[in-house]
Formats: C-alpha cells, sequence, structure tokens
C-alpha cells in the first residue's frame, strides 16, 4: 500500500497522508491484520489509525479460502450489507478483491481500546451476554427473509467440498491430538461423520444469515466489557441462529461446571433479545436447532485445524475448541437427535 492509494481508500486527497507505520494485530489464521497508523498532513481531519485485512501470508490457508469463497464472504459482508444493519461490527472505510478470490484488502475502523478475547482463557456467561445480543442482532437482520436465496456468495453452498474433505482432516486431527483430547472427545468426530448427510442436509427451524465461527477470539470487548463488536466475517453463511449462539456458549466457558449450566439460560436470552427486535421465534424448535448447533464447534476445529497454518498457539486454541463444545454436545445428547 501507498500512502497515496491508502489516502483514496479513505477518501482524502493523495497528498493529504505524509505516511504510515503497520502493525501486525490480531491472531487470526486465515488472514493477516494490520493496524496503520496514519500521518495526516496538519488540518486534515481523518482517524488516526485504520486496520487493514489481507489475504493471509501462509499458502495453505489462502488455498482453503479460495476453496470455500471465505475472503468473498467478508468482503461482500461490507459491502452489501454491514452498512446500516445495525449490527455490532467495525465500519469499512474500503472493501475491494480481485477474480482469483483471493488478494483482497479491507480497511476498517480501528476499535481500540477494545480488545480481542481470548479463546484460550474462555469467558463466562455473564462476560457473554453482549455478546448474545450482538448475535440476535445478526440473526434478526435476515430471519427468514428471501434475500437469503437472492445472494450468491451467501448462498453459495460447500457441502460436497465438506464431504469430501471432512473424513480425511478427521484422520489427521484424531492423530493429532490423540494425546491431548480424551477418548471420547475423539470419537464424536467418528460419529458426526457418519451421520455427516444429514447433519449438512438438516432443514432447521427457522433460516437467517449465520456467523459460523462465532466466538470470542472473532469479538472485540470494549474495556468494560459492556459492549463488544463482531469480526471475521469469514465464514457466513445461511442456518439456524441457534447454531450459532451454541457454537458460542461451547466454545468460550472453560469451566465445564458453569458451561453444563449455561446452555438454557443463554438460549433464552438470545430468544428475548430476537423478541425485542421484532421476531416472533419458536423457541421449542430452535432449542433442538441448538442442541444439534452445539457440533459445530468440534466441527469448526477439526476442519480448521487442519486447513490453516500450524501454530503453538493454534494447536492449543484448536484442542480447547474440539473439547469444550464436545463436552456440551455430548451433554445435549446432539448426536443422537441426527
Amino acid at each position: 500500500m501507498s500512502s497515496a492509494w491508502l489516502a483514496g481508500a479513505l477518501d482524502r486527497p493523495a497528498a493529504a497522508l505524509r505516511g504510515f507505520t503497520a502493525s501486525k494485530v490480531g491472531t487470526g489464521q486465515m488472514c493477516d491484520s494490520f493496524r496503520l497508523t496514519l500521518d495526516w498532513v496538519d488540518g486534515v481531519e481523518a482517524p488516526a489509525s485504520v486496520v487493514a485485512k489481507c489475504p493471509s501470508h501462509d499458502e495453505a490457508s489462502r488455498n482453503i479460502a479460495k476453496l470455500t469463497g471465505t475472503y468473498v464472504k467478508e468482503v461482500n459482508w461490507y459491502r452489501e450489507l454491514a452498512a446500516g444493519s445495525g449490527v455490532a461490527a467495525p465500519h469499512c472505510h474500503h472493501a475491494d478483491i480481485a477474480d482469483d478470490d483471493v488478494d483482497f484488502v479491507l480497511i476498517l475502523s480501528d476499535l481500540a481500546p477494545a480488545r480481542q478475547g481470548d479463546q484460550l482463557a474462555g469467558l463466562g456467561l455473564a462476560g457473554l451476554v453482549p455478546c448474545i445480543d450482538a448475535a440476535a442482532g445478526l440473526h434478526a437482520l435476515l430471519w427468514n427473509d428471501p434475500r437469503l436465496d437472492t445472494l450468491p456468495w451467501l448462498a453459495r453452498d460447500n457441502g460436497d467440498v465438506i464431504r469430501a474433505l471432512f473424513p480425511q482432516l478427521y484422520l489427521g486431527f484424531r492423530e493429532r491430538y490423540a494425546g491431548r483430547l480424551a477418548p471420547d472427545v475423539l470419537d464424536l468426530g467418528a460419529g458426526i461423520i457418519d451421520r455427516l448427510d444429514a447433519y449438512l442436509t438438516r432443514q432447521t427451524a427457522a433460516r437467517t444469515i449465520v456467523h459460523g465461527d462465532l466466538r470470542i477470539d472473532n469479538i472485540l470487548f470494549a474495556p468494560d466489557g459492556t459492549q463488544c463488536w463482531l469480526v471475521d466475517w469469514q465464514t457466513l453463511g445461511r442456518g439456524s441462529g441457534a447454531s450459532d449462539l451454541a457454537y458460542l456458549v461451547g466454545t468460550s466457558i472453560a469451566d465445564p461446571f458453569e458451561r453444563a449450566a449455561a446452555d438454557r439460560p443463554a438460549f433464552d436470552h438470545w430468544i428475548a433479545a430476537l423478541r425485542q427486535r421484532g421476531i416472533e421465534p419458536d423457541a421449542a424448535s430452535l432449542w433442538t436447532d441448538y442442541r444439534i448447533g452445539a457440533l459445530s464447534g468440534y466441527f469448526m476445529a477439526v476442519f480448521a485445524s487442519m486447513s490453516v497454518e500450524r501454530t503453538e498457539r493454534g494447536d492449543e486454541m484448536f484442542a480447547v475448541m474440539a473439547e469444550r463444545p464436545a463436552r456440551q454436545a455430548l451433554g445435549l445428547g446432539s448426536l443422537d437427535l441426527l
């Protein structure tokens, strides 16, 4: 990026930006993100810093992003839906992607001093309340809306890719984490494979836009924890918002006793938040969606851990991402519902 290009992306004259410095931010493995500190000419009214998001430096991550349309989804979220949606997300100054569906750039508002959640440390139910409210805001946006079928980037079906890849990836996952995860946690993946078609084709109680990777690593929190913003819109899709919620609760709460007791209170809070937004949800049917949705955190842990660049933090993060929702799914009898 040149200073002139960046000034233009921020709707300022090319000569208005003297220069900028960049520092890496975030822990994402599918993309690279940088905080750009901007040196404007005196008198120019413009943000002091922004966040630039770009393709991963890792070839494997870029390849899986191309295969699944990951980068296309995030760019089009900001281009077509985010502005004016009321969803708690960063403001996007600029979004562009090349015809290869890989080379892209996003220039986003810098929400500092908001900080990224820590997946390894986890977060209790009280801390998740703003996240549940933000999720309800997203889910209310296109609840049973015909537009779900008119946006090609959102309606993209990766079912055949998942059917082909998941069983292979699970074998590698099981070998990698054999010494880290308990046998019943590892066996859950085999149960998913046995029911994979039922899992992928099941009709949910209601359809809406779902984040698909709603965990606290992908959420920015205000310093006092009372407000949050959802980020990393690379796994957007259509499905049940209850699955997003189960994923959030299952992957976030580290204490197993608190996690086991959190499912129903979190679900009830989400239902109430939807009603506040004018949605009349069928709570009984959505509770079934929630129970099956508990499998989604484990599913993502297997798929993502074997597809992106491997790091020491990533290994442990994916381990807890599998372990916590596995315990949740076993407690809720999720596989038995398929």
